[in-house]
């Protein structure tokens, strides 16, 4: 169903400055510690999963490929494989799940049997011929369905692949941990070209050791010595929880997200922490949490300083061109902004009412909602896209409005 949200503009109207919220349990942990457990020995637990659509997605993808996975409120439940897919072959559907398609392309592609991938017609727009080339050099082989090097396609797995592989990383540094987690299995040793952000990177080997994987980082990645089941706790998910910081930054409010931890897995911590340090414009690299461009560019309008936001050109290919996402909007809205490759630069500007165009993309959704907070007259149109990844935004976002207008 189809839903406009007309945001309530409650600059002014603030009585009580001081509140808390609760978010869903980390998109991208969650999406790990299926994919871990999925390939482990034995029986794992998860408790407080995220289970928004990305994530259930990512369940029905695993449950195609013969894994037991069970969900009872926030815990999730996975019988585990032992590296081993109890199926020879069937069907996927990732959708527009980025990180299902990447992490179970991977899991195929080193399954020994034969596989088609399908994906939405918005994922067939997304990269993943760099994940491919890296999977084909270790012997998988690819038959298209439709373009070359896109979803979505047959995979003919190799149960011996090449102990060494090597993969770019400058579109997404979610190959390389998909190479990783299904190398883990088997002894794999990655080299990597190419720059991206790491902290994801980084989230991922600490998650393998932590289900008892053994993995070195160096000149090259090595993984090896598989998994083991456990049960494992999911943190909030900072992506959404950085909203919040953000309403804070322009309303002058504290919000608290409940559970949030200083020392956390997840790279978006880095826009809280400027959030918190009173950010108001200038220079901005967000290579490395780039997920929170679309947050910065909608609050930039009410920094003292121009903003000049660098490092995403990667998000020209994510669920849409988001470069063009905040350069159109923020037109709409008024504010001037300059598009380039690789970022945007934003003035300061009182927005002016306007219907925010989403794009199918959840963050421009949840983004633009917070310039409302301080504009009056701004409307997202198809709001119901916020079920990617946080189903309840909007219900939250409202519970606040009145907690702080009360």
């Amino acid at each position: 169903m189809t839903m406009d949200y007309a945001v309530p503009c409650i600059r002014g109207r603030i009585k009580n400055r001081t509140a808390g919220v609760s978010v869903p349990g980390s998109k991208s942990l969650t999406a790990r510690a299926l994919f871990i457990s999925a390939l482990a020995e034995g029986t794992s637990v998860l408790h407080g999963a995220g289970l928004s659509d990305d994530c259930l997605t990512f369940i029905n993808c695993l449950q195609s490929l013969g894994i037991a996975v069970s969900v009872s409120g926030t815990d999730v439940t996975v019988e585990g494989c032992g590296g081993k897919l109890p199926v020879s072959s069937g069907e996927v559907y990732v959708g527009s799940a980025g990180t299902a398609a990447r992490f179970i392309t991977a899991l195929v592609a080193f399954s020994g049997g034969t596989f088609t991938v399908r994906a939405s017609e918005q994922m067939t727009r997304r990269p993943v011929g760099p994940l491919l080339s890296a999977l084909a050099g270790a012997g998988a082989r690819f038959d298209f369905l439709g373009e070359q090097g896109c979803f979505p396609f047959v995979v003919h797995g190799t149960a011996s692949p090449e102990r060494c592989m090597s993969v770019d990383i400058g579109s997404s540094s979610q190959y390389l941990s998909a190479l990783l987690m299904v190398g883990a299995c088997r002894g794999t040793e990655v080299s990597v070209s190419g720059s991206h952000g790491m902290k994801y990177v980084d989230m991922t080997v600490k998650m393998m050791r932590d289900f008892g994987a053994e993995v070195t980082c160096g000149g090259s990645f090595v993984a090896g010595g598989g998994y083991r089941a456990r049960e494992y706790a999911i943190e909030p998910d900072i992506s959404a929880a950085c909203y919040f910081y953000a309403v804070n930054r322009v309303l002058g409010t504290d919000i608290r997200v409940r559970g949030v931890q200083n020392a956390t897995l997840q790279g978006d911590m880095r826009f809280i922490e400027l959030m918190r340090g009173g950010f108001d414009g200038g220079r901005a690299d967000m290579s490395a949490f780039s997920d929170q461009a679309l947050t910065m560019a909608a609050i930039a309008p009410y920094f003292s300083k121009p903003t000049q936001i660098c490092g995403i050109s990667h998000i020209r290919g994510q669920e849409c061109d988001r470069i063009n996402a905040i350069k159109v909007n923020l037109d709409a809205l008024g504010v001037p902004c300059t598009a380039t490759e690789d970022g945007v630069t934003i003035s300061p500007a009182a927005p002016r009412p306007a219907r925010i165009r989403t794009f199918g993309d959840h963050r421009v959704a949840m983004s633009f909602a917070v310039t409302g907070l301080r504009c009056e007259g701004v409307v997202i149109e198809h709001a119901e896209v916020c079920s990617k990844t946080f189903p309840d935004y909007f219900g939250v976002l409202g519970g606040l409005v009145a907690e702080l207008t009360k």
